[in-house]
């Protein structure tokens, strides 16, 4: 089955809809969305993607990312991967989004306006193995001392969000 992803300008205004593996030959930007689910001790559900990723295999990620499909709305999309990657099911607030651009080894390019999700359950994962290598809970503070040490086991999208996701997380915890 084809999967067409949504095409969007830097403002997230759809303007069209391509492949998948079309929109990554040619860098286009399109619409993505990456999931952050914390459990009740604040701690952020990592995994570590499957080796058979058509880029940043068996690198180290936030809990679950993908695209909507066309036609999907960006939540719906959110619940579904959710599912489907992690096995899993729980409430999800948008918190910001963000835009990155980052050419592959293998010639591909992500150029995604990124939505970003939090959630929060204690829920273990059941992950989807060809999705999913493996898995695990680190505090932000862990993580992000771990990317200085050890920044290329980690996806791009991870690297450049983490900041972003550390402001919100600090604000929500302020707030409760």
């Amino acid at each position: 089955m084809d999967e067409y992803l949504i095409l969007v300008d830097d403002k997230d205004k759809p303007w069209g809809k391509l492949d998948k593996l079309f929109v990554h030959q040619l860098g286009l930007l399109h619409r993505a969305f990456s999931v952050f689910i914390f459990n009740s001790k604040g701690e952020l559900l990592l995994q570590q993607r499957a080796d058979n990723k058509y880029h940043s295999a068996g690198l180290w990620t936030n809990t679950c990312c993908s695209h909507p499909r066309f036609g999907e709305e960006t939540a719906d999309a959110v619940e579904r991967r959710l599912n489907e990657e992690m096995g899993l099911s729980c409430k999800t607030n948008f918190a910001f989004n963000f835009t990155y651009k980052t050419k592959f080894e293998n010639g591909l390019t992500e150029h995604e306006l990124d939505h970003v999700y939090f959630g929060i359950t204690d829920n273990l994962p059941i992950p989807e193995k060809s999705e999913v290598r493996d898995w695990k809970y680190m505090s932000l503070q862990d993580l992000e001392l771990d990317i200085i040490q050890k920044a290329q086991i980690y996806t791009e999208w991870m690297k450049i969000c983490l900041p972003q996701v550390r402001v919100h997380f600090d604000s929500i915890n302020k707030m409760a």
